[in-house]
């Protein structure tokens, strides 16, 4: 097969079109130039930093850049303060209104149930018909116990320790007053029986409900003091960054006088006097907030945990001291050689001697140690009357025991009715105390976050004004 010969190639000059000749009197005119476009694979970091590196090599970019740094500095200061100002100012406001009053609402709720098991077993030593006060004050306590439980479980985590602790006193509570009724309905028909069953309901009080309070009691004090931990904490983030700012804004200004021989820039001036009034806040605050809640920790925290204790042991010790004459020597220690309500007793004593003497050196005015000399007065006359009861029932005069048991002149429960009210207005004085120093300590932190925000918007605005102040002379 055969193909046609291939045509000669035209020449270059006949391909290519001829330009028209220009006339003589235009002038030639030069392409454009294309637009500048970053480099291939470059990213708007990159294009930026760039940016920023030739801005930095004149004067006024520098300035611009100072300024934003400057404001970026004390805008951070302000906000970062606000912010942890205002968790430690929560902290103190949950020390004052939530931990501390839940932590006395525990210790309130132990102090019912134990006076009530006292006040049952009183009420079952004086005859087959319970006095109508007796049974008043139980029920009183009995009431307590309930409604304080309530609000402490509206105010828990429902998977907190605490809750736990609130669920078993729920469930224990009415076993107990169901035990307290038998008693109650056995004692009134002159049947031993009742005595077995009072005995029962103060095991299930001393076993159960008791440990179930005193752990709800510890664990909402670990969390009063982890909140007032919270609020004592220094913020030193912020104080960093106002130091940074304010060293930051010295240079600058220091920078401006090397440069201008002018000694005052009024914005740079303005963002300074900013950042040391929210720097002085800061510290001025935490400190006076430090030292109200070492105040409320000191004389009102520890002396109401310790006056607590007392009041605790000495309901211990009066359930224990009726239950030695209703068991009548039936219930005795593990070694079988001593009665245990008697030596439930001693030992409940010793701890409200005790714990006595602590709150004592713990009072820092008369106002409170008054009602501790009058608590230890007392307690000292109980054990005397004690002692002169215990002699009567080893003697065989149970019905002279008894007399100085629940009689109303010169008996053991008189001195413990003495005890207990001193022990109620002592307590009521370091609270007034701990609520007084926690709340300064509160106050002092409430108006900080908004002030720090508003000097921090302030002192960046004064910053940016004062570097464009200088700016202008470069236009």
């Amino acid at each position: 097969m055969t193909h046609p010969p291939n045509a000669p190639a035209a020449p270059a000059a006949q391909g290519t079109a001829q330009a028209p000749a220009r006339p003589g009197t235009v002038p030639a005119q030069p392409s454009p130039v294309p637009a500048a476009t970053p480099p291939a694979g470059r990213g708007a970091w990159a294009v930026g930093r760039e940016r920023l590196r030739v801005a930095a090599t004149t004067e006024p970019g520098r300035l611009q850049i100072l300024g934003a740094v400057l404001a970026l500095l004390v805008v951070a200061f302000g906000a970062v303060s606000a912010l942890e100002v205002s968790d430690r100012a929560s902290a103190a406001d949950d020390v004052v209104s939530r931990s501390q009053p839940l932590s006395a609402d525990a210790a309130a709720i132990y102090r019912s149930l134990a006076d009530a098991d006292s006040t049952a077993a009183g009420g079952f030593l004086a005859g087959t018909l319970e006095p109508a006060a007796s049974r008043a004050r139980y029920d009183r306590d009995i009431t307590t116990a309930s409604r304080l439980l309530v609000k402490a479980a509206a105010n828990t985590d429902g998977s907190s320790e605490s809750a736990h602790e609130i669920a078993a006193l729920n469930e224990q509570l009415p076993r107990y007053t169901g035990l307290i009724e038998r008693a109650r309905a056995a004692n009134r028909q002159g049947l031993p029986l009742g005595g077995a069953y009072l005995r029962y309901a103060n095991q299930q009080m001393s076993t159960a409900l008791l440990p179930a309070a005193e752990r709800l009691y510890a664990a909402e004090s670990e969390r009063l003091h982890r909140d007032d931990d919270a609020a004592r904490t220094w913020p030193f983030l912020s104080l960093a960054l106002g130091l940074l700012a304010l060293a930051a804004l010295a240079w600058a200004q220091r920078r401006n006088y090397a440069r201008t021989n002018r000694v005052f820039n009024h914005g740079l001036l303005a963002a300074t006097a900013a950042t040391v009034v929210v720097l002085l806040w800061l510290a001025a605050a935490h400190t006076l907030a430090r030292s109200g809640l070492d105040t409320a920790r000191a004389h009102g925290q520890e002396s109401l945990q310790v006056l607590n204790t007392a009041r605790i042991s000495s309901l211990t010790a009066r359930a224990n001291e009726n239950l030695t004459l209703v068991a009548r020597g039936a219930v005795l220690t593990e070694d079988g050689k001593n009665d245990k309500y008697e030596a439930d007793y001693a030992a409940s004593m010793t701890a409200l001697t005790k714990a006595l003497a602590t709150a004592r050196e713990l009072a820092d005015d008369d106002a409170g140690r008054g009602p501790v000399d009058e608590s230890a007065t007392r307690t000292g006359e109980w054990q005397e009357r004690h002692k002169d009861a215990r002699a009567k029932d080893e003697a065989g005069d149970y019905e002279g025991a008894l007399g100085r048991i629940v009689g109303s002149d010169r008996s053991t429960g008189q001195s413990f009715d003495q005890v207990d009210a001193a022990l109620e207005r002592a307590l009521a004085h370091e609270q007034n105390e701990f609520t007084r120093s926690a709340g300064d300590a509160r106050d002092a932190l409430t108006a900080l976050p908004l002030g720090a925000a508003a000097l921090g918007i302030l002192g960046a605005a004064g910053a940016v004004l004062g570097i464009n102040r200088r700016l202008s002379e470069y236009r």
